[in-house]
C-alpha cells in the first residue's frame, strides 16, 4: 500500500464520524457529504505529519467547511417557515431507520438520541454557536480546538456553546426514554387519526403540541400549533389516507409513513414525553420523499 492509498484508507476510517458531525452541523444528507468530500480534498493537500491525531484533526477540518456553508446559507436569506413567535423552522432531512438491520453509518448518525426536534432547535442557532455546540457537547472537541475555527479565545468559545446549550435545552426537551412505549403512543395516534376519532386524538396530544410540515415546492411549510387545531388537521389527514403506513424511525424515534398506490405520500416523525406526543415534524415535498428510497 502506498502513501496515497494509506492516506484514504485512514480517512475511510473517519467517514461515518465525520458524516455524523456534518449532518448535526448542516442539517442536511447531501449538504454532510459535500462537506466531508471537501476535507478529504483538504486532507489531501495537506501537509499532516505532525498531526498527532487525524481524527481530531479532520473534525476541525469538517467544522470550518460547515461553518462556511452556514454562514453562505444565512448570506442567501432563505425566506424559511415561522412559528407563532416569528421564529425560523426548518425541517432537517431525517434518517431512516426501521425494523430490518439499519445501515452503519445510519447508526452513528441517529446515535446520541439526535432526534428531529433537537435538529430543528440547532437551525435556530447561529452558526458560531452551533458549531461551539455541536463540536463541544455532542462530539466532546476541547474549547481550545474549537476556538481557532471560529477565530475567538476558548473562553468566547465556551460562552458560545453555553449560550446555544441554554437554547437547545429550554427548546428541545428530551423524550421519553422507552422506545416500545413511544411507539406505542404513535401506534395509537395512528389509529384513532385513520378512524377520525377526534377525542381520543385529544387524549393523545400535549395541549401544546406543535406539528410542522415542509411543505414542499409547490406550497408553503405549515406550522400548526396546541392540540385542538393539530387534532383538526391529523383527522382529515387520517380519513384521506386511512390505507397504506406504517412504521419507521426518524432520527431514532418511531415515525410513520404513509403510502398511496406504492409511493411515499409523507412520512411524520413523532417526539413523544410524558406519554404524550409533543410534536409531529410531517414532510409532504415529493422530491424530498422519493430520495428517501422509502417503500410500503
Amino acid at each position: 500500500m502506498n502513501g496515497d492509498d494509506f492516506l484514504a484508507a485512514r480517512f475511510e476510517e473517519h467517514r461515518p464520524h465525520l458524516r455524523a458531525v456534518a449532518y448535526r452541523m448542516l442539517g442536511s444528507l447531501s449538504e454532510a457529504e459535500d462537506a466531508v468530500q471537501e476535507a478529504w480534498f483538504k486532507l489531501e493537500r495537506a501537509d499532516t505529519s505532525g498531526v498527532a491525531n487525524l481524527g481530531g484533526w479532520l473534525t476541525t477540518v469538517v467544522g470550518r467547511v460547515c461553518l462556511d456553508l452556514l454562514r453562505a446559507r444565512v448570506a442567501r436569506r432563505e425566506d424559511p417557515m415561522q412559528d407563532r413567535d416569528g421564529r425560523e423552522v426548518r425541517l432537517p432531512d431525517p434518517v431512516i431507520g426501521g425494523a430490518q438491520a439499519i445501515d452503519p453509518e445510519h447508526e452513528i448518525l441517529m446515535a446520541d438520541s439526535v432526534g428531529i426536534a433537537l435538529m430543528i432547535v440547532l437551525e435556530t442557532l447561529s452558526p458560531a454557536e452551533r458549531l461551539a455546540f455541536v463540536l463541544h457537547d455532542l462530539f466532546s472537541v476541547p474549547f481550545d480546538e474549537i476556538a481557532p475555527v471560529l477565530g475567538r479565545t476558548s473562553a468566547s468559545t465556551r460562552q458560545l456553546a453555553s449560550r446555544a446549550r441554554r437554547r437547545v435545552q429550554g427548546a428541545a426537551p428530551a423524550p421519553d426514554a422507552d422506545l416500545a412505549l413511544r411507539r406505542e403512543v404513535v401506534e395509537a395516534f395512528l389509529s384513532a387519526a385513520r378512524g377520525g376519532d377526534f377525542d381520543a386524538l385529544l387524549a393523545i396530544l400535549d395541549p401544546e403540541v406543535v406539528a410542522r410540515s415542509d411543505g414542499g415546492a409547490l406550497r408553503p411549510g405549515l406550522v400548526r400549533h396546541g392540540a385542538t387545531e393539530v387534532a383538526s388537521g391529523a383527522s382529515a389527514f387520517g380519513a384521506r389516507f386511512a390505507g397504506e403506513s406504517r412504521l419507521v424511525l426518524v432520527n431514532g424515534e418511531p415515525a410513520v409513513a404513509v403510502f398511496a398506490e406504492g409511493r411515499p405520500v409523507s412520512l411524520a416523525a413523532f417526539t413523544v414525553r410524558g406519554g404524550r406526543v409533543v410534536a409531529m415534524d410531517i414532510y409532504t415535498d415529493p422530491e424530498r420523499l422519493e430520495a428517501l428510497g422509502l417503500t410500503a
